[in-house]
């Protein structure tokens, strides 16, 4: 289980006269269960990725609790870390190198043996419908084809959380379902515990058993995509984000107007 408490995160932008702090995330608070999908959904600028880089261990937070199965991952990054595997939005691929040969690289950076390694490539091959990739040279692979070889390069220390960044920007449709199928398997036959940022409708209706809306850096709902339904007594999902996501920060904003 990844469990987040009160996660904050400020930056500053700008230098001298011009430097502006921005809360990225403001006291952002949620749980993934394995078995599980878990979606964070939010407008761009929500704090979503800030929030998985975190996770991460990537960025440190300034205020706030991180645990992974019980793991603080402030006080034990690298024992948190041997649990996750990671696809952040960047996916650099070594182009020189075949999808296997990057998949055992980070085999090998992970601990994993040769042969171990090798086992694990041709397990990620099959789950993840890769298998006649796994011998050509990534440079000129589709998108499709490059989120493949990274999700499986995270995958190959077989961790029990997965943590995605808007894994299906950029896909086409088909490449989308395949990936869908992928982490379906991944949570239904292996029990993992999947979490993944998305600012689209139909993969968090399609995918995911937890949503979690994110709004300037805040949980601002979190459950089931009938529940968050039945909160704001709609029936298309899309207008049930709008109300749950932006409603309430303009309502804050029209009353700060008025105190002032």
């Amino acid at each position: 289980m990844i469990d987040v408490q009160g996660l904050a995160k400020r930056f500053v932008q700008g230098r001298g006269r011009r430097a502006r702090t921005v809360d990225a995330v403001q006291g952002l608070s949620f749980r993934a269960t394995e078995g599980c999908i878990t979606g964070l959904l939010g407008p761009n600028g929500a704090g979503k990725t800030t929030t998985l880089r975190m996770i991460a261990t990537l960025i440190k937070p300034d205020a706030g609790r991180i645990t992974v199965d019980g793991i603080d991952v402030a006080d034990a990054p690298r024992e948190a870390l041997a649990r996750m595997g990671v696809l952040s939005d960047a996916r650099g691929l070594y182009p020189r190198l075949t999808a296997r040969e990057n998949i055992l690289y980070y085999g090998r950076l992970h601990g994993l043996g040769d042969d171990q390694a090798q086992q694990r490539a041709e397990q990620l091959a099959e789950t993840l419908e890769m298998r006649h990739l796994l011998d050509r040279r990534t440079e000129g692979f589709s998108q499709g084809e490059r989120m493949k070889t990274a999700l499986a390069r995270a995958l190959v220390h077989d961790p029990s959380h997965i943590i995605l960044d808007e894994p299906t920007n950029g896909l086409d449709v088909i490449a989308t379902r395949s990936l869908r199928e992928a982490l379906r398997r991944l949570r239904d036959d292996q029990r993992k515990c999947i979490v993944f940022s998305t600012h689209i409708m139909q993969e968090v209706e399609r995918l995911c058993d937890q949503v979690v809306v994110v709004s300037h850096g805040r949980t601002v709902a979190e459950g089931t995509v009938n529940e968050l339904l039945e909160r704001t007594g709609l029936t298309d999902f899309e207008a049930c984000f709008v109300q749950l996501a932006f409603e309430p920060a303009e309502r804050a904003g029209a009353g700060a107007g008025v105190a002032e």
